[in-house]
């Protein structure tokens, strides 16, 4: 796979990326209703070479998805390792132990899979949505975020009808080696979106740490 990306001013391809502290470099905030976003800039150390790690080394698909009265292709690249399987890179291991030491592993809320998507244009995105781990059951719940790559701007906004006060969607840029994750009732009461632009933007690999819920 070719790659063609802007890399950070602050990052050496040759080094190897590691992680920064957590702690109260983390910075929140309350979205309302029981919600809030945690985001810390510039985690992963050196990300552009975990990016490049990534993009060569993941076993990419393009999905198909079902929408409405048609079947369509998924705007985007994805991989999937669940809470059994070898991560690609040995950096997501210790990535996920550290966010579960940070956030205290309170019950059902272990993070232990992640999901990978590849944003490859300004064309590629994913549409509003809550995740399905969230909308399962009436719980609390965590999705953390590590962003390698160019900046994407990913958009959050209070779903409608469910009670609460309707506001201003907030949009958090984030890329290279940054943490963002979502926790309380966001999945359940707010909506995320990483949106089309006509922007010239760079390719960008988010990794998803999620917990295990029953289905």
């Amino acid at each position: 796979m070719h790659l063609d990306f802007q890399t950070s001013l602050f990052d050496d391809l040759d080094a190897e990326p590691g992680l920064e502290t957590l702690g109260s470099s983390v910075q929140r905030t309350e979205l309302g209703q029981g919600a809030w976003v945690d985001l810390r800039p510039g985690w992963v150390t050196d990300s552009d070479a975990l990016f490049e790690r990534l993009a060569l080394d993941v076993p990419w698909q393009a999905d198909r998805r079902e929408m409405y009265d048609r079947v369509v292709d998924v705007p985007r690249l994805v991989s999937h390792f669940g809470a059994h399987d070898l991560y690609p890179d040995p950096l997501l291991d210790k990535a996920q132990d550290a966010l579960n030491e940070h956030y205290g592993r309170p019950a059902a809320q272990v993070f232990q899979t992640a999901g990978l998507c590849f944003y490859r244009t300004g064309d590629d995105s994913v549409a509003w949505h809550g995740d399905r781990v969230g909308r399962t059951i009436d719980q609390d719940t965590m999705v953390a975020i590590v962003s390698v790559g160019a900046a994407r701007t990913l958009s959050v906004r209070p779903k409608p009808g469910l009670g609460g006060e309707p506001g201003a969607t907030l949009k958090f840029p984030v890329g290279h080696g940054d943490l963002i994750v979502m926790g309380g009732s966001c999945q359940r009461t707010h909506e995320h979106a990483v949106l089309k632009t006509k922007q010239a933007v760079g390719p960008r690999i988010s990794v998803q740490f999620r917990p295990v819920w029953p289905r």
